[in-house]
């Protein structure tokens, strides 16, 4: 026991250093979009005041594990961005560990040291690489469904159910997993003590749902993240496209099409007890975050990704060695690319590095006004007013007074009172439509029923609001400009 625990220290170790290495130039990065929406809030009330129920953001469903987490370290090594930064990367780098663990377990009979190609594709994975370092649910709920999943497969029946419980208050939608657990132990082993263990996670979610109605009087928080995440996500055609979206992100996107073709030509290497729990496991979380949930966001998936990966590391055991390895480091390269690459439509900018140029042009403006306007009213659009408006997320030292629209539609930014800004900050807040996918209907389409919205140009800002740009930043394919009334 004691050289087992020195070996998976000594790979905790090794894979903490190639995390932290890979993300030293972002520790001091300011928060992103749902960071500053929901998460850093939330963990700033935990520190300040200790309120389980924010107050500084609207709450909803979303559990306390990880901002009571990021408010305890804050408490122990004080308020910075680096400390929160640094305890998620800690997170990731065991979920690294276990990723590798896991993979071990489940393909001890395929050829080719399919768990080395696994976490290999997990660090190379652009999702992984970007959400190791954001103070969102998706990583450590990657990582607590991991270390569940390893100690089920183990038989350690009591602390799966532990590790489950913490799991659901982390992400809500990670019930999935304990039910799929209990559901293999009623039916299939036929153990309704064990079984019974797992009813643990269900009574923490209740007991948070009912602390959470209690404070609110909102089963979820709030009514519009419930017909947001709840009603709206379950009409036909957006089920039709989150679909469409999870098949695309699991199986194509980033050279997941070799997985595929892997998957295809060996999935009769997943066989056994373990992979059937594994491959539940994936899929119950799939459908859960496909079902509930308005916003289609990639990052949902992590908790299947490791397991997705070593089903494809396995699956390519069928093929010859240096057909294999070619495979194998074709993916990892494109996997690789994604951190850079942008895809020509619509896209989350937190699946790559999009969000890091997105948060530097954001810096960039909030230091144009900072020297330049610092005493003058700021008008834009969320998130960029909460960037500007709260020193602790990283953008300023002092905050701005700002006015906010509801979009960049000129109809939205002419609705507001000129009296009451001084300078207009416009921002590329959603990735354009570009080359064969930028057709009337598409964008029609993704106005409808994505909210789809491109940003004005500087005529059309100067003709329907008389302001004229002063400074423009520009990040692959990014922009931020800043206007204001005559030169």
């Amino acid at each position: 026991m004691p050289s087992r625990f020195s070996s998976l220290l000594i790979l905790f170790a090794a894979f903490a250093v190639l995390t932290f290495a890979l993300h030293l130039g972002y520790l001091r990065l300011p928060f992103h979009w749902d960071e500053m929406g929901q998460f850093v809030p939330a963990a700033l009330d935990l520190f300040h005041d200790g309120a389980w129920i924010p107050r500084s953001t609207v709450p909803n469903v979303h559990p306390p594990g990880v901002m009571a987490l990021v408010a305890v370290v804050w408490r122990v090594f004080g308020y910075s961005i680096a400390a929160a930064r640094t305890t998620m990367l800690a997170i990731a780098s065991l979920g690294m560990l276990l990723a590798f663990l896991v993979a071990i377990r489940l393909s001890r009979a395929a050829a080719g040291a399919p768990a080395f190609a696994a976490v290999l594709f997990l660090i190379a994975s652009p999702w992984f690489y970007i959400q190791a370092m954001m103070v969102q649910l998706d990583m450590p709920a990657m990582t607590l469904t991991l270390l569940a999943l390893l100690l089920f497969l183990d038989q350690r029946y009591l602390w799966c159910a532990a590790a489950c419980t913490a799991l659901v208050m982390v992400k809500e939608t990670a019930l999935t997993t304990p039910l799929v657990f209990a559901a293999c132990l009623l039916f299939r082993e036929r153990l309704r003590r064990e079984a019974v263990y797992f009813a643990a996670p269900v009574a923490a979610l209740a007991a948070w749902l009912g602390v959470l109605h209690h404070a609110t009087g909102h089963w979820l928080g709030n009514t519009a993240f419930a017909d947001f995440n709840i009603a709206d996500s379950l009409s036909p055609w957006h089920i039709a496209a989150a679909i469409a979206v999870r098949l695309w992100t699991l199986f194509f996107a980033n050279g997941h099409w070799l997985g595929s073709i892997a998957l295809l030509a060996g999935a009769r290497t997943l066989r056994g007890k373990a992979w059937a729990v594994a491959l539940w496991v994936a899929l119950a979380q799939t459908v859960g975050v496909t079902l509930v949930g308005g916003a289609v966001l990639d990052r949902y998936l992590l908790p299947v990704l490791p397991i997705l990966y070593a089903a494809f590391a396995a699956a390519a055991s069928v093929y010859p060695a240096h057909w294999r390895w070619a495979s194998h480091a074709a993916m990892i390269a494109l996997l690789v690319a994604g951190w850079f690459w942008n895809p020509p439509f619509p896209f989350p900018f937190e699946n790559n590095l999009a969000m890091v140029n997105f948060v530097r042009l954001q810096q960039d403006a909030a230091e144009f006004l900072e020297v330049a306007a610092p005493e003058q009213r700021v008008a834009s659009v969320w998130p960029f007013t909460a960037a500007i408006s709260h020193s602790e997320f990283g953008y300023v030292h002092r905050p701005f007074k700002t006015i906010e629209a509801r979009s960049f539609e000129l109809a939205s930014l002419a609705s507001l009172n000129r009296e009451d800004y001084d300078v207009l900050v416009i921002y590329t807040r959603t990735w354009p439509l570009e080359g064969p996918f930028d057709t009337p209907a598409l964008r029609d389409f993704l106005r409808r029923r994505f909210d789809y919205r491109t940003e004005p140009d500087a005529v059309q800002i100067r003709n329907a609001l008389g302001l004229f740009p002063v400074a423009t930043y520009v990040r692959q394919g990014q922009q931020v400009t800043i206007y204001r009334r005559g030169l």
